[in-house]
């Protein structure tokens, strides 16, 4: 009885002992790698464990390069791993790239898919180009009409300029720049009608994809449109806008009038006051003028006299209504 508890607890032991050594040492994969033609030892795939490195995401793209011709090592796919690129998908760029007879080194795929971008996505735009097709882009021609213009670039991956090349928003935005231009300098939209290649020779010209990690294979017009006369609207509105000047300078005139009329009036009773103040003055001035014996008594009563017979006059002119126009 003791014995055959020894021998169940032995086999317990083996039997984990051969589960933790097949988990921590990839027999299969190892098995897989040399029937495949991979020269890889399996002290190299324990080490890849003790440096937290997936062997199996080692092992199965170096399996698919090697049938593929691909003369790659396990330190170049371990080291692209450890600096968290993908190494699959670069794999597959590279047999992608090889296919296609596209000239493609690990090292530059490696640097693409470390930059952000789909290798694999690039390789296959340089096989079969993509069509890119911008919004809408409204320009306005000499004559003052309103274009709508919708074009279609057939672009091709520039793989040598994957790294630090521009993308797919700069084509669109340089594309809409040559339609606006070449819409623009035309005499009239009818132009831009009759000939729609126009834009796409003259954008094709100014080597828009320069410093974009595409290459521009075909600028088509897929649709043109004609929008708003601008130029009459922008008529309508400086109209508008001058009216609302001449309004405001014509408010402004009206307004110095007033004040102008104001002062003048306030002057008129300014001028009033001191003739009535001097009036106030003459009785005391005559006064004066007869205690000194500068003015005699007959003088006064003459004075009066004059005076009672302009009082009289004005008012018998008052009273007929003074003279009617034609006479004197």
């Amino acid at each position: 009885m003791d014995s055959l508890v020894y021998i169940l607890l032995l086999a317990a032991v083996i039997i984990i002992a051969l589960s933790v050594f097949f988990s921590f040492v990839p027999v299969m994969l190892w098995i897989s790698a040399l029937a495949s033609g991979v020269r890889i030892g399996i002290i190299t795939l324990v080490a890849m464990r003790l440096r937290r490195v997936i062997p199996s995401r080692i092992v199965n793209p170096m399996i698919k390069a090697t049938k593929a011709g691909l003369n790659i090592t396990i330190n170049q796919l371990e080291s692209h791993f450890l600096a968290g690129g993908n190494v699959d998908r670069v794999v597959n760029a590279l047999i992608a790239a090889h296919r296609a007879n596209i000239h493609l080194e690990f090292e530059r795929a490696a640097a693409i898919d470390l930059a952000g971008r789909d290798v694999l996505q690039a390789v296959q735009m340089s096989v079969n180009p993509r069509v890119i097709e911008t919004p809408v882009v409204s320009a306005v021609a000499k004559n003052g009409i309103e274009v709508k213009v919708i074009a279609r670039v057939t672009v091709r991956a520039n793989i040598d300029r994957l790294v630090g090349g521009a993308g797919e928003e700069t084509i669109i935005a340089r594309v809409g720049e040559g339609i606006v231009t070449t819409v623009g300098s035309s005499e009239s939209h009818k132009d831009v009608l009759e000939n729609p290649d126009k834009i796409s020779r003259t954008v094709l010209g100014k080597g828009l994809d320069a410093g974009t990690a595409f290459e521009i294979l075909s600028i088509d017009i897929a649709d043109v449109d004609v929008g708003k006369n601008i130029g009459a609207h922008l008529q309508t509105e400086q109209a508008e806008a001058d009216k609302r000047i001449a309004q405001a300078k014509a408010e402004e005139r009206r307004a110095m009038a007033v004040a102008q009329e104001q002062e003048m009036k306030a002057r008129v009773i300014e001028m009033k006051a001191k003739v009535v103040e001097a009036e106030s003055e003459v009785p005391q001035a005559m006064a004066e003028a007869l205690r000194d014996g500068k003015l005699g008594v007959m003088d006064y009563m003459n004075l009066k006299n004059i005076d009672a017979d302009t009082q009289m006059r004005s008012s018998l002119g008052k009273m007929s209504g003074g003279p009617k126009e034609g006479e004197e």
